[in-house]
Formats: structure tokens, sequence, C-alpha cells
């Protein structure tokens, strides 16, 4: 899984440190739980080793999600349970994007039968925040709250795109830039020079640099302030359609739906 860049959840000495704005107790919990990102079970010293925490600290933190019906353990193991996801849900849900997007997306899907998606930006990954299909041979296991690698991705790309140059390869630098397929652009240099292309002509396609067989086009979401806010991307498989004739099919009511959210995000604003 990709590394999260300039992660302040477990970075502990980025912390300013108790005060009347800052909960520290509160932080070290967040980090507990964040440490369950990319492991479905972890031991007491995995969690503590991972959160940045003593054992005694960690322990306390893991028994209260415990308690709380939030984590549960076997054996030595501990891991989240579907209680945890109140916490992010509450977050998606809130989300006026979300709430606008996704009518618009479900008549696209089923216009064109294919996988459409919103996301954003979370660090070195994109976090899916709203999903439609009808039919889809691709990755079933997405869903909202999903995340998957920005820069092999093209939604990735056009979030990438939209973040100032020196960001956006800070980020590639920070990432873990995993050889996901053989035709997987891992080379920052080359991939700063993709994301120019995005730049400049306000839409990606990427071709089985995640998944064999899968590609998708992305087009950027603006707010009111003209900046990339989000990222809608349609996504099939090569046995459906050649990247040329998807392109020319859709990309026109890919942009259409693209606008549409847009002009309401704002309006909404």
């Amino acid at each position: 899984m990709p590394v999260r860049v300039s992660d302040p959840w477990t970075d502990i000495s980025k912390w300013p440190g108790g005060s009347d704005t800052f909960v520290e107790a509160f932080a070290k919990g967040l980090a507990v739980i964040s440490t369950f990102g990319d492991h479905r079970k972890l031991t007491l010293t995995d969690v503590a080793r991972h959160a940045n925490l003593p054992r005694a600290g960690a322990r306390r933190l893991l028994y209260t999600l415990v308690t709380l019906g939030m984590a549960r353990q076997e054996g030595d193991d501990f891991m989240l349970t579907p209680r945890i996801l109140q916490l992010g849900f509450s977050y998606l849900s809130s989300l006026s994007l979300r709430e606008v997007a996704q009518p618009v997306i479900e008549t696209l899907s089923r216009k064109a039968d294919e996988v459409v998606a919103i996301s954003v930006l979370d660090g070195a990954d994109v976090l899916y925040i709203a999903r439609a299909e009808v039919t889809s041979v691709l990755r079933r296991g997405l869903t909202t709250g999903s995340r998957i690698p920005a820069f092999c991705t093209s939604m990735g790309r056009v979030l990438l795109a939209g973040l100032p140059k020196d960001e956006c390869s800070a980020v590639l630098v920070n990432s873990e830039r995993r050889q996901w397929t053989r035709t997987t652009v891992t080379d920052v240099r080359k991939l700063e020079h993709e994301i120019e292309k995005v730049r400049l002509e306000g839409w990606s396609m990427v071709v089985e640099e995640l998944e064999l067989g899968a590609f998708g086009m992305a087009v950027p979401i603006y707010g009111a302030n003209g900046g990339t806010v989000a990222a809608i991307n349609l996504s099939t498989n090569l046995a459906r359609h050649s990247p040329k004739a998807l392109l020319k099919k859709y990309m026109p009511a890919l942009k259409a739906a693209a606008d549409d959210i847009s002009q309401h995000l704002i309006a909404y604003q």
C-alpha cells in the first residue's frame, strides 16, 4: 500500500503537545486507529510500534476501543470492527460533494453501463467518496471509503495535477511507487511529465497500470475557488472497449457530468 505523505496521525514529533487547542490523548487514540489502515490484524506490539507509542499506552487505548465495540481481540491479535466505520461515514455522509455527485454518476453509469466514481486526494492515495455501477468485472471490492494509489490511476493523476507542482512532486517522491503491472510508470520524472499533460489537456487516461485488463479516464471537478476538489472517473475492461473507443464515446459525457457537479457544488457553497 502507498505510504501516507506527511501523515500527522502517527508523526508524534509534529504534534504541538497538550494545550487548550490540542488533546494529546485523543490524538494518540486516532494514531492507534490509523495503524490498522493497511492491516486487518495487529498485535499490541505492532500497534505500539506503528503508532509510536509505549506498549502500556497502546494497550489502554486498544482496550478502550474494545470496550466501545470498535475493536475486538482474538488471542494476541486485535482488529477493528464494522462499528469503526461510523467515524468515516460521518465525514463522508456530510460531504455536499457526495450528495450532489451521487445522482449524476448513477445516471452516467446507467447510460454507459460502466463503473463511475468520484474521489478526493488523501496523501498519496485516492479516496473513493461515491461510486455507481450497473455491471462490472472490475475490482468489486472497491466501495465508498476504499483507497487506491494516486500515481498510477486516472483519478489520482487528475488530483495530483490540481496540486501546486512542488507539492505534487513531494507526493510522488514520498509515495511507494509499486510496479503493479508491467506497464506501471514508477519513475518520478516520467510521472511528472504525464501529470503535466493532464494539466494542459484537462483529462487523464491510464491503461493497465494498476490492474491488467483495466483502464479508466478521469476529469477534474472544480470548487468555488476554481481549484480541483475531486475527480470523476469512468472505468472499464479492455474486453468491453478499446481506450480509443472509450475516449471518443464517453469523454464528452464525463466532462458534462463533471461540469454539472462543479456548477451545483459552487452554487451549494
